[in-house]
């Protein structure tokens, strides 16, 4: 091993442990990483720059601003309203096929947050049973196509760059229907046993927590709770206070309300306006009179760069025109203040919201947004309509080969930008400056990992262990290691990182790359078995009011049934030796 193969090896490690064990944000992560090489002349800057105009990655970025409009019609909406209905497994079925299918043509990200709302607001099934199940169907939809999913055109920019055939639009789909189709069976299945039930009209399956402070001039000052009558609230319930950093719980209902005491309610945030009633409170310093209207609900995303921080620590209001006025987080009770809390991924915010909020050019990047009021912006129905054609239009023209995909995607946003439905400012807010940087830093990454000759070292290590010996247990290896990296970085960068080793192996045994660049692709939308691994099981999260088991206890079964389908279809769709 030379000098050179060890600086990329311990790149490497320094990506995997990077994103895996610390908070350091990918974007600097694979930016770092890349740029060392370049000064380290192990690429040179002609090679770096070239992957930023990689077209399936342009083809990506025209995809997510697409979205931008799909995202203002209310097809989603309709369609969960449709689909919530009859037994619980019926709707079970009829919400993962119609999840999945969207899915297959459109950001599951978009899709996940669309039918939340719609499921949050039903009081028929508990959104406990429901959303865990929504996101498993979305990411097994993304598989069915090249557009499904950002993974699958990533690696499509990969087998470009290596001078393989392009992948086409339903490469994917002989692979993906079997998994889907047999692991929506088994979720229909296990999801009554597994999934907890909580009563849709129980405040438990809403809670969020609130702080209030008590002013110095407060008339609640010198009585007890019962007295001031905390006792009496509608679906809020005070849980503890905080008093010179002491916290009292349980609280008695003869406590006396001293002055500065940090009152803790949990309940439903939809009945924060009891609180109007009394005087001298201050919601994490907002007055509750104002704090009736312009509620919006969002999640923090699992690359925020507010995550790690106290809340108080965060300038809210000049970072997002926004006010935290609950937080929830999972099931989990939050003790000892808001104000100390730091924010992780997943973390369920509902924000009081101004006018500049949905115009900032941070919120794509911290949030996701759920719902609230005004958070959507209406269109006619014909003009929802055209919309949802010219996008299915240019999908199937696509798949067809009457028009490509990249000019298609072109042609319908100056469409949308002539007749202003997309306006230019909507573009900038929410162009994902880094994804690029992150997708074009780890497609440069995994050229330096060919060129050195670090990912054949790496294919070799991993065939000479015990029983991987074989192509056949090479794809094996191949799949798990990718499934592996996807629970514990992201999606993408598990793709990047295994596919410059998957060809290697395949060169090793010279099989058709195929049936190996298939393996990667299934093994990245693996991600069954933690709320962390993909971004859709992040989203509901704290929706759902899930705890880890939940996940586990539901993904364990469909991540092995998942692999097994992968592993016995691959080969037989794309064999080795065709």
């Amino acid at each position: 091993m030379n000098l050179e193969q060890i600086i990329v090896i311990l790149c490497l490690a320094g990506i995997i442990i990077g994103l895996a064990a610390t908070r350091i944000r990918p974007v600097f992560l694979f930016s770092s990483v890349i740029s060392l090489l370049y000064l380290l002349d192990l690429i040179s800057l002609g090679d770096t720059l070239k992957h930023y105009t990689n077209e399936a990655l342009v083809t990506l970025i025209l995809l997510i601003i697409l979205v931008l409009a799909i995202e203002k019609t209310q097809l989603f909406a309709r369609l969960g309203q449709r689909v919530l209905s009859g037994s619980y497994r019926l709707a079970l079925l009829k919400l993962g096929f119609t999840a999945g299918l969207v899915s297959s043509l459109s950001n599951n990200t978009a899709v996940v947050a669309s039918f939340m709302s719609t499921v949050k607001n039903q009081n028929r099934l508990p959104p406990s049973r429901l959303l865990i199940p929504l996101s498993y169907a979305s990411i097994w939809g993304g598989t069915l196509t090249l557009v499904g999913t950002s993974t699958n055109l990533v690696l499509n920019g990969l087998v470009i760059e290596n001078d393989l055939p392009e992948l086409s639009m339903f490469d994917f789909t002989a692979i993906g229907l079997p998994i889907f189709f047999g692991c929506m069976a088994l979720l229909i299945i296990i999801a009554p046993r597994v999934l907890p039930s909580r009563a849709v009209d129980s405040s438990e399956s809403k809670t969020y927590f609130l702080e209030a402070k008590v002013q110095t001039d407060s008339p609640l000052i010198g009585k007890s709770l019962f007295d001031n009558g905390f006792r009496n609230l509608i679906d809020l319930f005070l849980v503890e206070i905080i008093r010179d950093h002491h916290i009292i719980s349980p609280v008695s209902p003869e406590e006396i309300i001293e002055a500065g005491d940090l009152l803790i309610f949990a309940g439903d945030i939809e009945n924060i306006q009891t609180l109007n009633q009394f005087k001298g409170l201050s919601i994490f310093d907002n007055d509750p009179k104002n704090l009736t209207k312009n509620l919006s609900e969002v999640v923090v995303s699992h690359n925020a760069t507010i995550t790690g921080r106290p809340l108080r620590e965060v300038n809210f209001r000049a970072m997002f025109d926004a006010a935290v006025v609950a937080v929830r987080r999972g099931d989990q009770r939050l003790a000892g203040g808001l104000g100390k809390i730091k924010l992780q991924s997943g973390d369920s915010l509902v924000l009081a919201t101004g006018h500049d909020f949905h115009s900032r050019h941070n919120l794509p990047r911290n949030f996701i947004v759920l719902g609230g009021v005004n958070t959507k912006e209406h269109l006619p129905t014909a003009t929802e309509y055209a919309i949802t054609f010219g996008f299915t239009a240019v999908i199937a023209l696509s798949a067809l080969g009457v028009l490509p995909l990249f000019k298609g995607l072109l042609i319908m946003l100056g469409g949308l930008i002539a007749s202003k439905l997309i306006s230019v400012n909507e573009i900038r807010r929410h162009f994902p400056f880094e994804l690029i940087v992150v997708i074009g830093a780890a497609l440069g990454f995994a050229q330096v990992m060919q060129n050195s000759g670090v990912a054949m070292l790496l294919a070799d290590l991993i065939l000479s262990t015990p029983g991987a010996q074989g192509v056949y247990p090479a794809l094996v290896a191949c799949f798990i290691l990718t499934l592996l990296l996807t629970e514990l970085i992201t999606n993408n960068a598990a793709a990047v990182l295994v596919f410059p080793i998957a060809l290697s192996m395949a060169g090793q045994y010279q099989s058709d790359p195929m049936p190996f660049i298939m393996a990667v692709a299934f093994g990245a939308s693996a991600s069954f078995i933690t709320p962390h691994g993909y971004q859709t099981n992040l989203m509901v999260y704290s929706a759902g009011n899930y705890q880890l088991i939940d996940y586990l206890k539901t993904g364990l079964p469909i991540s092995v049934l998942y692999l097994v389908i992968a592993l016995i279809t691959i080969p037989i769709v794309y064999p080795f030796y065709p």
